[in-house]
């Protein structure tokens, strides 16, 4: 029987294992939409140099959708029920549960009036935890990848489109957007996601070929409007198009980058290299 693969207790008694409190814990903030919360924990897993089960880092999820209110609804319109409250008490339950550093693996939840907030909740209660903002360490990872890049492609939900979200960060970085039309994002783009037939939202495992499709081609439209390169800036999207380029062009998948950065600050010495092979595709037409 081939054991290559087995870790022989050798390797176990050698293996640093380590107490609560001894090692920082990366919490992630999930529950919008849940299955995106998943993908960071794999991503984490499949990003961190190890070898064993005792080299991963620790990590707490905590998924509850239905505490979180809608927020898209909530930034069109500060009457509707802010979603604040509800991230608070989870981060917090995250810190209770020895998370140092937390991750939100949705893009609509760092607009200003939810993720400022909900940082200074944290603050006036005292708490430690740092949150890793997405869409700020995504402009970074462009900036470091692509130093020659200038213009920059973003596909995202409707409210991160409108609310300008991705495009005042990348801007501010020095980067010029491109983005779908008006029309193209409302009928094409954020079909994609919330289409009750065909969206994300409904058909994640397996995805359907007509969204991928879609999105596809929307990062056409976007390479013809001059991107090199393009973001998919919903956490939904990576699920549709897991390759690495996509018409030529690289695709940055936020979740990835936010994976990244959460273990560069847990633990810098266990962040595996970039270069690494493909993800397998999280879709099938079959």
């Amino acid at each position: 029987m081939n054991t290559s693969a087995v870790s022989s207790p050798e390797e176990e008694e050698r293996a640093p294992v380590q107490t609560a409190g001894e090692e920082p814990i990366i919490g992630i903030l999930s529950g919008m939409g849940p299955y995106a919360g998943l993908d960071l924990a794999r991503k984490i897993h499949r990003h961190t140099d190890a070898r064993i089960d005792q080299e991963h880092l620790s990590v707490a999820l905590a998924s509850y959708p239905g505490w979180i209110p809608d927020r898209s609804a909530y930034l069109f319109d500060s009457a509707k029920r802010d979603p604040t409250p509800a991230l608070t008490k989870i981060t917090r339950r995250l810190e209770a549960a020895g998370a140092t550093l937390v991750g939100i693996p949705c893009n609509t939840a760092h607009g200003p009036p939810i993720f400022d907030a909900l940082r200074e909740n944290l603050r006036e209660a005292g708490s430690s935890v740092r949150l890793v903002h997405m869409i700020e360490e995504t402009a970074r990872h462009l900036r470091e990848a692509y130093p020659r890049l200038e213009r920059v492609g973003v596909l995202s939900s409707l409210a991160v489109h409108q609310l300008t979200l991705y495009k005042d960060v990348l801007e501010a970085a020095g980067f010029s957007v491109a983005r779908p039309d008006d029309q193209t994002q409302r009928d094409v783009v954020n079909e994609v996601i919330f289409d009750e037939s065909y969206g994300l939202k409904a058909q994640s495992a397996p995805v359907t070929e007509r969204a991928r499709a879609d999105l596809l081609r929307a990062v056409s439209d976007l390479k013809d409007d001059g991107a090199g390169a393009v973001v998919l800036g919903c956490t939904e999207f990576p699920l549709a198009i897991s390759e690495r380029r996509a018409h030529g062009l690289p695709v940055v998948d936020p979740t990835r980058v936010l994976a990244r950065a959460l273990i560069r600050e847990a633990a810098p010495d266990r962040l595996a290299s970039s270069a690494r092979p493909e993800e397998e595709p999280a879709w099938t037409t079959g």
